[in-house]
């Protein structure tokens, strides 16, 4: 079987006619449509119902387009792993992270480039990264657990998120002696706006009811609104360091605390290429590091 016309006839049902397509390929539309079919008359189905105005799969076409889609990305794939283990990597890598964690990557990705100086790297950031991979990103990093999905995540460590207020909310409505006092207070949260808190304390973990004033799924805007004075909330201590340093927040029951699971996210279908498993890798020895503010730092 001739892979160009199988992957002409893919490009038709993607661009939605023989016009499209040939503007994409280059080619006369009278090629392209010569070439659909003749993969038609070499399989001896047909695979598009052609009209005046569009073109649409057939039964048939569409579960033909379905396995040729997959077999081509698997041979793309194959491709560009051969190029790269041939070659110095190179090319384009997309990770998609949380909205406030990419400055912590910043740093990293400067040691990491200069050792790689052919490779370059798209920061996409979402409240949400894990869903960007595959179509919009090669990898990403995640916090918490992921819900079952055709994706891998890889476990880099924990993040410890302890209680904080801002100084001008302990004022108003006072500090809470006992976990059983948050009850009563104002709660900022994350995620959703969970009402239970689950945390780790001198008796285990133990879980209290809260009452979040505010809820959002940006770990900024739960910082910012906890240094605003609006109520108490469960923050990861690498991303208000300095602003306990600088008395803005104050740490809220100190003996409590909860671990967030830190994952790296690829695709489990495709072949990862080669670029792309080092930055992989690059994460998985330096970055549970970075975050903690302990062990190993990132490289120079």
């Amino acid at each position: 079987m001739d892979l160009n016309r199988a992957a002409t006839f893919l490009r038709v049902v993607e661009t939605g006619g023989f016009t499209a397509a040939a503007t994409a390929l280059g080619l006369p539309t009278s090629s392209v449509s010569r070439s659909v079919a003749k993969l038609e008359e070499e399989l001896g189905v047909v695979l598009l119902e052609r009209t005046t105005r569009r073109v649409s799969l057939t039964e048939v076409g569409r579960a033909y387009f379905e396995r040729v889609r997959d077999a081509l990305a698997g041979l793309d794939a194959a491709t560009a792993a051969a190029l790269d283990a041939a070659n110095e990597p190179h090319g384009m890598i997309r990770i998609a992270v949380p909205p406030d964690f990419a400055p912590v990557l910043a740093q990293g990705l400067a040691g990491f480039l200069r050792s790689h100086p052919r490779i370059r790297i798209e920061i996409a950031t979402s409240p949400r990264p894990a869903e960007q991979v595959g179509e919009h990103a090669d990898l990403a990093i995640a916090f918490g657990k992921l819900p079952d999905s055709s994706l891998v995540s890889r476990r880099l460590g924990t993040t410890v998120h302890q209680l904080h207020a801002a100084p001008s909310y302990l004022e108003a409505r006072g500090r809470p002696r006992a976990l059983a006092d948050l009850a009563r207070h104002d709660a900022i949260a994350l995620h959703g706006g969970q009402d239970r808190w689950e945390l780790t304390g001198p008796r285990g973990v133990e879980s209290v009811q809260v009452s979040p004033i505010v809820a959002a799924d940006h770990l900024g805007f739960a910082v910012e609104a906890t240094l605003a004075g609006l109520g108490i909330a469960l923050l990861p201590s690498f991303m208000i360091a300095r602003h306990v340093a600088a008395g803005a927040l104050v740490e809220v029951l100190p003996r409590y605390s909860a671990t967030v699971q830190l994952q790296l996210v690829t695709h489990a279908v495709r072949r990862v290429p080669h670029r792309v498993a080092l930055l992989r890798d690059f994460f998985a020895e330096h970055l549970s590091g970075a975050c903690s503010g302990h062990a190993r730092p990132w490289p120079a």
